[in-house]
């Protein structure tokens, strides 16, 4: 019989063979939601995609997508489009995020708040490895969000976050680098005073493959969200209006 997932799960990928198949076990250990996995590559030639077709025999609510850009931020967007459930959560395909969070930021977001952030830098969160400036800009960038412009999250900048779908259709995604992304919307989400909520989640550093984050290329794109976070309130015209100023 089947049964509509509760949350859509998308993971951008590039020839992630070495963690993408332990990845999505534990995902599948972990949930215990009606869910889909939707993972999405570039290209047809994706070695992930081999991956997945032997997940599938065990774990059949996982599919690919080929995506029709490059990149991370295409990726994810093309996955909101593929998604089929109310919630959407985004994470990477390296292992690094624990899947123990995700029944409860969809909770979180079936109660009313349009993003639930898994956050490294509340109380009970930890980040264990990586880069030590990267740690250091997006602890920095989170906690000024915070405390300057009431930003209801620690860890604006953490990829790994639940989205109401509603809320992204609404609001649309203009990101088109990196993972700045989940700036993005949570910096939408703030300029209209929608409800934001964090949960503790610890982040491990991959033990596998190589990590794709260019720090110097995707920078300035952070920049800008993060100074976008700091206005007034907005209505949803007064921000359409905005994005067609910004074309």
């Amino acid at each position: 019989m089947h049964v509509t997932p509760s949350v859509s799960i998308v993971i951008p990928a590039y020839n992630e063979t070495e963690t993408i198949q332990s990845s999505i076990a534990r995902i599948a250990r972990n949930v215990s939601l009606p869910f889909e996995v939707i993972v999405v590559v570039d290209l047809a030639e994706d070695t992930t995609i081999r991956v997945i077709q032997q997940i599938q025999k065990e774990i059949p609510q996982v599919r690919v997508e080929i995506q029709e850009s490059r990149g991370p931020a295409a990726a994810i967007k093309y996955g909101f489009t593929k998604a089929i459930a109310p919630v959407v959560i985004v994470t990477m395909a390296d292992g690094s995020d624990d899947p123990a969070s995700i029944d409860t930021l969809v909770e979180l977001v079936d109660r009313g708040c349009v993003i639930a952030a898994a956050s490294r830098y509340m109380p009970g969160g930890q980040q264990i490895g990586g880069p030590r400036f990267k740690a250091f800009l997006s602890r920095s960038a989170g906690k000024s969000l915070k405390i300057f412009a009431g930003v209801t999250t620690s860890d604006a900048t953490n990829s790994y976050k639940a989205y109401s779908r509603s809320f992204v259709e609404e609001v649309g995604i203009e990101s088109d680098a990196g993972f700045e992304i989940a700036l993005e919307l949570v910096a939408k989400a703030r300029r209209l005073r929608r409800p934001i909520a964090e949960v503790p989640t610890i982040w491990l550093d991959r033990d596998a493959g190589e990590s794709r984050f260019m720090l110097k290329k995707w920078i300035p794109k952070y920049l800008k969200w993060y100074r976008f976070a700091y206005g007034p309130e907005l209505t949803v015209d007064q921000l359409k209006s905005k994005q067609e100023e910004g074309k």
